[in-house]
């Protein structure tokens, strides 16, 4: 089954592989806006539930991607594409869009998987790749801004037609050199999303074995993830990530969740990145 690379909600993104080691910092004690382009290459293998909702774990190595032109435009395989229209006393906000890739019912795994998988899809059908367009807004606060509050919004094009909203909430500190963030996140969609991933219909229904479940829209899944940076250099990183979620109500009380998943779902990975 192919999971999502999280270009999207419900799932955390991997952070950024690789930053630059702290360099001299501007009057605000913040680092120097970069104004041209950097490009950031790494990889990250990465242990995490095989679907959303599965009990059973998959081994990936995640390929880490990244074009910045300063703080105006970025594109990367885990963040999507975007732009930051407005970026001006703390505030963010600008236009996204991401790729969340397909499930396969077959237990192939995802395109990044090394090994490990899942049957528990079998009947359901495979769910294509979705382009999700949409709009996010941050604001960072504090006295040294160290809190950063983000919502985002996007509409899927595709596997699924659903609408999702991501919320989160992350503090960053350092510990020595050692960048560490960490806060709450949720994911609410709609029937479009929880139906394609959650719901089972009557062909599903015979095919699995599966009770029938049409889910409404609501919440998805929350919880709570962090991440540690440690920059060798000034162009070299290692980061190491993980997260702990738990379904909200529409997923887990999915007869595929209650009977071949698990609700609580851990994630975790280390990697390495250059920054050029």
């Amino acid at each position: 089954m192919r999971t999502a690379l999280l270009l999207i909600a419900a799932t955390w993104s991997l952070p950024a592989l690789a930053q630059p080691a702290p360099g001299p910092t501007a009057p605000s004690g913040r680092p120097p806006v970069n104004e041209g382009w950097s490009v950031t290459v790494g990889a990250a293998p990465v242990v995490s539930p095989s679907w959303q909702g599965s009990k059973d774990y998959v081994l990936s190595i995640y390929p880490d991607l990244r074009i910045n032109y300063g703080e105006f435009f970025f594109a990367s395989i885990p963040d999507g594409v975007g732009v930051n229209a407005i970026n001006a006393n703390g505030w963010r906000a600008g236009p996204i869009a991401k790729v969340r890739f397909g499930r396969d019912e077959d237990g192939s795994g995802s395109p990044f998987a090394i090994t490990g998988g899942s049957d528990a899809l079998l009947g359901l059908g495979d769910v294509g790749a979705t382009a999700e367009v949409g709009a996010f807004v941050e604001k960072r606060f504090g006295n040294r801004q160290q809190w950063r509050g983000r919502v985002e919004a996007r509409r899927g094009f595709g596997g699924h037609e659903g609408a999702i909203g991501d919320l989160s909430l992350s503090y960053q500190a350092r510990v020595g050199r050692t960048i560490i963030n960490v806060g709450p996140r949720a994911t609410v969609a709609t029937r479009d999303f929880t139906q394609t991933f959650f719901g089972i219909d009557v062909a599903q229904s015979l095919a699995s074995g599966l009770a029938p479940y049409r889910p409404k829209g609501g919440l998805v899944s929350y919880g709570v993830g962090g991440s540690l940076i440690h920059p060798l250099d000034r162009h070299s990183a290692i980061t190491a990530f993980s997260s702990l979620e738990r379904l909200g109500g529409v997923a887990k009380d999915s007869p595929l969740v209650v009977e071949r998943g698990r609700p609580t779902q851990f994630t975790a990975g280390i990697g390495y990145g250059y920054r050029f």
